[in-house]
């Protein structure tokens, strides 16, 4: 249902995808992971026709993004990664005039915009002004306005920024629905558990390409072990601590200053959580917590690009930003 092969993008000399391959089956959620400026919100906007690839072959439900880029609109539905929705109409004006805009008649227009109200827990404020709606609300009637119509590929940008633990939930109960009646889900996020749950597949993108692609297990197996954390009670134990876990790991461990904790691979398991807490108590380093963990999508994400999955865009990345901003405004 999306096929993307040998994808470019430059704006100037800046090239913001560099020979970008993806698949998605039908019916199947891919996840799109990378750190900010990696290129996930470009190949987002090449997808829905906001942005023109400068070469490549790009088709969403056999429709080519370049060559027939209405057929690819009437095929999708977007959720970008801020709310856009009308904030003088109500909640169900909002998704009435989507409806309509995609040729529904008034009926069936106000019961689908009834039908979603209810889904994603907005119907006691279906006749108040959006622009009165809290940011998750306006975030949950958002996404609602992308699957109005029941299109084949829906894209979503990361559709649950904002959202409390209880509304992100609620979307994901939303996506998994989606699935379930056979639509094909193209999912980026910073959110790493969400691609956890959601996704049936997963690539990871860095400088505009894909650097490891696979389930959610084959990219953890790439860590190869268990992991050991510790959380020092001191902020001056954390240096002695990281040097006393180096030493038993044989390899630097990863250390957040803020939290106070120390995460290592572990080969040898829970044998080597033993040795390192009996070597931390004669050091008399004092821990608050000791765990051993299977690898996360977190420490696949570290590792693979070298920072975490939550990052604020540089300076760069804003200048990024606007040149896309640009094209596709005029576009």
């Amino acid at each position: 249902m999306i096929r993307v092969q040998g994808l470019y993008k430059n704006f100037g000399s800046f090239r913001a995808l560099d020979d970008l391959n993806l698949e998605v089956e039908p019916g199947q959620v891919l996840g799109l992971l990378g750190p900010n400026g990696a290129g996930k919100t470009t190949t987002v906007r090449v997808l829905t026709t906001l942005l023109s690839p400068d070469s490549g072959e790009v088709t969403v439900a056999g429709h080519n993004v370049k060559k027939d880029p209405d057929s690819v609109r009437r095929s999708i539905g977007l959720s970008g990664q801020y709310a856009a929705v009308d904030e003088k109409l109500t909640g169900f004006e909002n998704l009435v005039m989507v409806a309509r805009l995609y040729g529904m008649n008034r009926k069936s227009s106000a019961a689908r915009a009834n039908e979603l109200l209810d889904e994603f827990r907005l119907s006691d404020v279906a006749g108040k002004r959006a622009g009165a709606y809290s940011g998750g609300m306006r975030r949950r009637l958002d996404l609602a306005g992308a699957i109005v119509a029941r299109p084949e590929v829906v894209i979503l940008d990361e559709p649950t920024t904002g959202l409390d633990p209880r509304g992100r939930l609620d979307t994901w109960a939303v996506i998994s629905s989606l699935v379930g009646n056979g639509t094909t889900v193209l999912l980026t996020t910073q959110y790493l558990e969400e691609a956890d749950q959601l996704a049936d597949n997963i690539a990871v993108i860095d400088a505009g390409r894909v650097i490891a692609e696979g389930t959610a297990n084959e990219l953890k197996s790439r860590i190869g072990s268990e992991r050991i954390d510790i959380v020092t009670a001191l902020p001056e134990n954390l240096e002695r601590a990281g040097a006393i876990l180096a030493g038993i790991a044989s390899r630097a461990p990863e250390i957040d200053s803020q939290t106070r904790t120390i995460s290592v691979a572990a080969p040898d398991g829970h044998h080597m959580l033993v040795r390192a807490l009996e070597e931390l108590e004669f050091a008399d380093v004092k821990v608050l917590e000791a765990a051993l963990r299977r690898p996360t999508l977190d420490d696949v994400f570290l590792q693979l690009t070298g920072q975490r999955a939550e990052t604020q865009p540089s300076g760069d990345e804003s200048s990024l930003h606007a040149a896309e901003n640009q094209e596709a405004l005029q576009a």
